[in-house]
């Protein structure tokens, strides 16, 4: 639910943002059928994202890993994918405690990074796509990181310039209709190809290729909008929640 800093309790960014919502998350509670088995296999893709960032930022740290088997397609692209970037992530701000004390959250950045030559936020993700509630996450990160006791804490050498999303996903491709399979948390999800010149094969007849790593960086140098909208969402949080926040003293 949230961090302990100095004796004072603050709420996580990604609790907070739980009070947003989620369209993409609510197809996906649907499709599973039942609350049971949706928890499964979000717990399950929980566990699989977590080795995806463990294994890539050793890789981009230049640590020794051991890649397993099941993500050698996605290291090996991110790779590929860094020699051209080159993204430099900082062996001291990977996985690092971050708090805002004007405005009371906390969090966890994946990794500080410098990007053709700017200093930023890189957040890691395993999905598909890119969803809004990235950009909120990041903005709070970005926000809190403006903040003098953070740049002191953290000993930061240069302001925080700009932020990105690292998606990092894996996928195979069927030869006859391009649609896409893709396996996480045990759950396999079929796509069809946007190609209006190629008609969607029946079910069973996909003639699925090797699993190819997906590999996509975004930037998004603008945060003050996004930054605001989290904390109209932050605030709406502590009204939702409000019974349980003063019990715990956050709320007066």
């Amino acid at each position: 639910m949230g961090h302990e800093i100095d004796g004072v309790w603050y709420p996580r960014v990604t609790k907070i943002l739980d009070i947003k919502s989620k369209p993409a998350l609510d197809n996906f509670f649907k499709e599973m059928g039942s609350f049971e088995s949706a928890e499964e296999v979000k717990n399950k893709s929980a566990e699989e994202g977590s080795l995806v960032h463990e294994v890539a930022q050793k890789l981009l740290t230049g640590r020794d890993v051991e890649i397993p088997l099941e993500l050698t397609s996605a290291m090996q692209d991110l790779l590929l994918f860094n020699e051209e970037r080159k993204m430099v992530l900082d062996p001291e701000h990977i996985e690092r405690q971050i708090w805002s004390r004007s405005h009371r959250y906390a969090g966890t950045v994946d990794a500080l990074a410098i990007i053709d030559g700017k200093f930023g936020v890189l957040d890691i993700k395993t999905s598909p796509g890119f969803y809004p509630e990235y950009n909120l996450q990041t903005a709070a990160y970005m926000q809190a990181l403006q903040e003098y006791e953070i740049k002191k804490t953290l000993a930061l050498t240069r302001p925080i310039e700009t932020r990105w999303i690292l998606r990092i996903n894996q996928h195979k491709y069927c030869a006859r209709c391009r649609a896409t399979l893709r396996e996480k948390g045990g759950r396999k999800k079929v796509k069809n190809s946007r190609l209006k010149s190629v008609s969607p094969c029946p079910e069973a007849e996909h003639e699925w290729g090797e699993i190819e790593g997906d590999i996509e960086l975004k930037e998004f140098p603008y945060y003050y909008r996004d930054a605001k909208a989290f904390l109209a969402a932050k605030t709406l949080w502590e009204w939702e929640n409000d019974y349980w926040l003063k019990q715990v003293g956050y709320l007066r």
